[in-house]
This record gives C-alpha cells, structure tokens and sequence, in this order.
C-alpha cells in the first residue's frame, strides 16, 4: 500500500474528529479546518490508490 494512502487516510480521520469537535463547541473555524483536512485526506488517499494501480499494472 501506498504511503499516501495512510497519510491521507490518517487526516481523514483527523478532519472528522476536528469537524465534529468544532460543531460540539461551536467553533466554526475548527469545524472548516476540519473539513478541509477531510478533504485533503480524501485526495491524498485517491493519489495512493492510483499509485498502487499504476505499480499492479507495470
């Protein structure tokens, strides 16, 4: 697997527990932030995963 996967995996996860921090406590900047790292996450994991189809497929 990918190092990019895991890393975009990983803040995935982070931006999921920020936005729902920030929403408990009523931080929308926390919320955003998080919503961003979930989104950066999300692309950092498709990256990997076209990596890894590029390498099965060599």
């Amino acid at each position: 697997m990918d190092r990019d996967r895991t890393e975009g995996s990983m803040k995935n996860i982070k931006g999921r527990v920020k936005e729902g921090v920030g929403k408990a406590i009523g931080d929308s900047k926390m919320e955003a932030e998080g919503k961003m790292d979930k989104t950066e996450g999300r692309i950092q994991n498709t990256i990997g995963g076209m990596k890894d189809s590029m390498r099965k497929g060599s």
